[in-house]
């Protein structure tokens, strides 16, 4: 697994990469993704280990994924992740592993979420046409999504439209984990 302070690195260099790549000023990128300029600065310092939510909105706002964020190294035509190499993102009792993202030719991630009992994780709104898959594999989700809320139990897999807030709640006992796929729509041009 890497350590801490290589991820932090890796994701100052590539997201200063990808957003001279796009000709963005840090003013122009955080009007785009929502994350003030100066907690931009620290990210492409290294100077934070940004959040996920955070992360997710500056991937959007530069149309990557948030594994192309975090990427020590270039990735080959076939790239196995080795369990070592996993990043995970802790936030107090949720633990969300990001297992192996891809970029084209859509935007594609696969997660894997663990939140203790009473725990919570509200999701920002992705880009118009991101849909999001999971299944639940231990525990019972409560999943609200546009204010209406869904229980998926063990085994059951749900489908639902991301491009507006979510929540990802654990009312149970138990720990709940579940596996989660995003989808998102590749942006045609830059903008």
């Amino acid at each position: 697994m890497e350590d801490p302070e290589t991820i932090t690195q890796a994701i100052a260099t590539n997201v200063r990469a990808q957003r001279t790549h796009r000709g963005l000023t840090l003013d122009a990128l955080a009007a785009r993704s929502g994350v003030s300029r100066g907690m931009l600065v620290q990210v492409e310092q290294g100077r934070t280990n940004p959040s996920v939510s955070t992360l997710t909105r500056i991937a959007s706002a530069l149309g990557v994924t948030v594994a192309r964020l975090v990427e020590v190294s270039d990735v080959p035509m076939v790239r196995v992740v080795d369990k070592a190499d996993v990043v995970t993102f802790n936030q107090g009792d949720v633990r969300a592993r990001l297992l192996v993202g891809a970029d084209s030719p859509m935007i594609l991630e696969l997660w894997d979420w663990r939140l203790a009992p009473g725990e919570h994780h509200d999701g920002d709104p992705h880009p118009a046409g991101t849909r999001e898959m999971l299944t639940v594999l231990a525990g019972q989700l409560t999943l609200t999504v546009y204010g209406r809320s869904h229980v998926i139990g063990v085994d059951d897999a749900v489908l639902f439209t991301a491009d507006r807030a979510h929540r990802y709640a654990n009312s149970g006992s138990e720990e709940l984990r579940f596996v989660m796929v995003v989808a998102e729509p590749r942006e045609v041009a830059d903008q």
